[in-house]
């Protein structure tokens, strides 16, 4: 039976109520009932914080030389969105403007910058860390969040272009990692028990770029990389990951030089949180009164 329809319906009401529109599809202004489940979302996400966690907030921008680095453009460049500016002297800036003035494309002038939008909170963490010297024996656990940017224009409710992300990171042996990512499982498990909300954990893969891309994201997979927690938001058959625990193996520890003790490259892995998509897998499964949500949802999120 084809679903879409009813959720269709019910996405259209969420859109209404918890957005307005920005003549740009996936960029909303959020309303306060919005932000006020989102800020509950975060400090319940904040009481499960693992111990010594060190807290960073990022910007919604990192730097250009540190992407690249990271190979984002090899795996993701559909996705990724760059600074750019208006460079040169006054004179030259303002016969910029007299173009945009006079009807005519200005953009061609702009100049990128050596910044980008961050795609995941998670990036900056890693040269940071290596720049520290060799991982410590019991690892490292890091609480990151940051404005996220991923170039997927959409009119869809839990796809934006602009959203919040939250992550814990483990850095040390592929041992600590595997134990790191098992346990956040479970109990991520349990956060969606409490907040009544109806899901699934299923292997998945990242949306690597092309033909190749293909043959990576079929690896990942086969490997066992990546689950997702996926709840029912637009549909039954197509339920939206709203959390993901991911095993990078070496990746970011050859990338950055970042070693254990012992000189071998450390391991990574991160539980990660989409805080727009589970505040709206919230409002899609209780509706839009947070008052007449469950007695333990509202508890769990101090309502």
């Amino acid at each position: 039976m084809n679903d879409m329809p009813r959720f269709q319906g019910k996405a259209d009401t969420l859109k209404e109520g918890l957005f307005l529109p920005s003549g740009v599809d996936g960029i909303y202004a959020r309303t306060g009932l919005y932000e006020g489940v989102v800020e509950s979302l975060a400090a319940l996400i904040s009481s499960e914080r693992p111990a010594g966690a060190e807290v960073l907030r990022f910007p919604p921008v990192m730097s250009r030389a540190q992407i690249e680095r990271h190979g984002y453009l090899k795996s993701f460049p559909n996705l990724l969105g760059c600074v750019s500016c208006l460079t040169g002297d006054e004179r030259h800036i303002r016969g910029v403007v007299q173009r945009f003035e006079e009807g005519a494309d200005w953009t061609s002038e702009l100049g990128a910058a050596d910044l980008v939008l961050a795609p995941a909170a998670c990036y900056p963490v890693y040269p940071l860390a290596a720049a520290r010297g060799a991982v410590p024996a019991e690892g490292l656990t890091f609480d990151v969040a940051a404005d996220c940017f991923r170039r997927e224009p959409s009119t869809d409710i839990d796809r934006f272009q602009s959203f919040r992300m939250r992550e814990y990171v483990r850095i040390g042996s592929p041992e600590q990692i595997h134990a790191f990512r098992e346990a956040w499982i479970g109990r991520a498990k349990s956060l969606a028990d409490r907040l009544g909300l109806g899901y699934r954990i299923d292997l998945a893969s990242d949306p690597f770029f092309g033909r190749g891309g293909a043959i990576v994201a079929a690896s990942q997979i086969e490997q066992a990389l990546k689950f997702e927690l996926l709840i029912p938001v637009r549909s039954e058959a197509e339920p939206t990951a709203c959390m993901s625990f991911n095993y990078h193996q070496d990746h970011f520890g050859l990338t950055w030089d970042l070693r254990t003790g012992d000189g071998g490259p450390a391991h990574t892995g991160c539980v990660a949180f989409g805080m727009d998509r589970l505040a709206v897998a919230m409002f899609a499964t209780h509706g839009l009164d947070t008052d007449a949500w469950p007695a333990g949802v509202r508890k769990a999120l101090k309502l």
